[in-house]
């Protein structure tokens, strides 16, 4: 809903909403509101009709009896064309709805002149003065009634203030302010909750499109990130594999000139073995690279405490891992990057830091993700990082930093010489439902 609409809407006394019926063309009105219309319109029938069968009832003369069922019966007139005939974006325009109070209390003054039963229908015509707007309006149409309820059976307004001034202006005054009163408390409760509407529906259209922003950040991260394992794997096989094959075919040519010599042919041919297990090894470790494995079975905490444990038998460093906050299934793309930024972050420890011990921290809280690795070895300074990345593939702090990046996170870096080492990467938590059903099947 835009402000320009919500400015357009207009509030009853009863709090009921009463959209333009120009600009809302196709909207449905309220449930309660047509309740409650119908409930008004059956009620100023019955208020009409009941006092009408008790005054035909009554000992009076035909004449008189014939006179007040023709008056009552132009007062239904009048509340035929002000119900059923005027449509709903009419019968609540300020102009028709005073018309149509002006007839009632009209109507109702003179049949209440003529029997007193005829006070029933008089209540209507609170009804018909809150339907006016704007609110002073509706007040005045209110005092109006009172004192006409009041005083018609007793020979009018006129003669009823005359005679008791202060009895009949405190029972107006009080009756109006009552009456008033709840009918504004009542209206302040019904612009109050289509407030709360407004602020919700708003509410669900931002988190729509956030959802859609968030899908669109993954699916660009993810494009980012396969286009970042094409370049590292293609700068791998040409570091790795590559050279090998080379250093392959130039010891199988060596070989092959050297079938005079069986020292010197063994010698070569060892040597390309030992170098195409090698390369076995490194085209295994590549692949493995492709896919966090850890992830296929475990939750993220559980894939983490893994990696620390295996990292810390592997180096005999003492590594320990920590996940505060409730745990909850994030976007694949997400538990991802953060299972490889830990690694790297681990790797690095192993490769530069000469540390005794190393922490890693998960910390879920609520809308981000963060992670802590921190260690207690030689430290660096951070506007001088300390190495390039590494044979074995990794892409140091630019790497880690990038990879967070692409999700819209943070990579922050605090060290000194002889101090130790602390990475903090805060990443928006986007949860595993935010993945397309498409994304699954890939």
């Amino acid at each position: 809903m835009r402000f320009e609409d919500v400015r357009d809407v207009e509030l009853d006394w009863r709090g009921s909403l009463m959209p333009p019926a120009a600009s809302q063309e196709g909207d449905q009105p309220v449930r309660w509101h047509r309740w409650f219309a119908r409930v008004e319109t059956t009620l100023a029938w019955v208020l009409l009709v009941v006092p009408t069968l008790l005054s035909a009832l009554t000992d009076q003369t035909n004449a008189h009896r014939i006179t007040t069922v023709l008056i009552a019966a132009g007062a239904a007139v009048w509340l035929a064309l002000t119900t059923f005939v005027l449509s709903p974006k009419l019968r609540d325009h300020p102009v028709a709805s005073a018309a149509a109070f002006a007839g009632v209390v009209a109507f109702g003054s003179v049949l209440q002149s003529r029997d007193a039963y005829f006070i029933i229908f008089m209540v209507y015509g609170f009804f018909a003065a809150m339907r006016m707007k704007p609110m002073p309006v509706a007040v005045l149409g209110v005092g109006i009634t009172s004192l006409l309820i009041n005083t018609m059976t007793l020979g009018g307004p006129i003669h009823a203030l005359s005679v008791s001034p202060g009895i009949w202006g405190t029972v107006v005054v009080v009756q109006t302010a009552a009456i008033g009163g709840g009918g504004a408390l009542f209206a302040a409760v019904g612009r109050q909750n289509q407030e709360r509407k407004r602020m919700l529906d708003q509410l669900t259209a931002a988190e729509a499109e956030n959802r859609g922003l968030q899908r669109q950040l993954l699916t660009q991260a993810r494009e980012a990130g396969v286009l970042d394992e094409r370049q590292r794997l293609s700068q791998e096989i040409h570091d790795t594999l590559a050279q090998g094959f080379t250093g392959i075919i130039t010891q199988l040519e060596a070989a092959a000139q050297a079938r005079d010599d069986p020292a010197e042919w063994e010698r070569h041919l060892a040597s390309a073995t030992q170098l195409a297990r090698e390369n076995l090894t490194a085209a295994r470790r590549s692949v493995a690279a492709l896919h966090p494995e850890p992830l296929e079975t475990a939750t993220l905490p559980e894939a983490l405490a893994e990696v620390a444990r295996l990292w810390s038998e592997r180096t005999g460093v003492p590594a320990e891992f920590s996940a505060t906050g409730t745990a909850v299934p994030l976007h694949p793309e997400l538990e991802a990057t953060l299972l490889r930024i830990t690694q790297e972050a681990l790797s690095n420890v192993a490769r530069h830091a000469q540390a005794g011990r190393a922490g890693i921290t998960l910390s879920y809280m609520g809308d981000e993700v963060t992670l802590d690795a921190r260690d207690d070895g030689v430290g660096f300074d951070p506007a001088q990082p300390p190495a390039p990345p590494s044979p074995e593939g990794g892409h140091g702090l630019p790497g880690m930093r990038r990879r967070a990046e692409r999700l819209a996170g943070t990579l922050h870096v605090e060290s000194e010489p002889g101090g130790g080492t602390a990475i903090s990467v805060r990443l928006p938590a986007v949860p595993a439902a935010t993945l397309d059903p498409t994304e699954g099947a890939s």
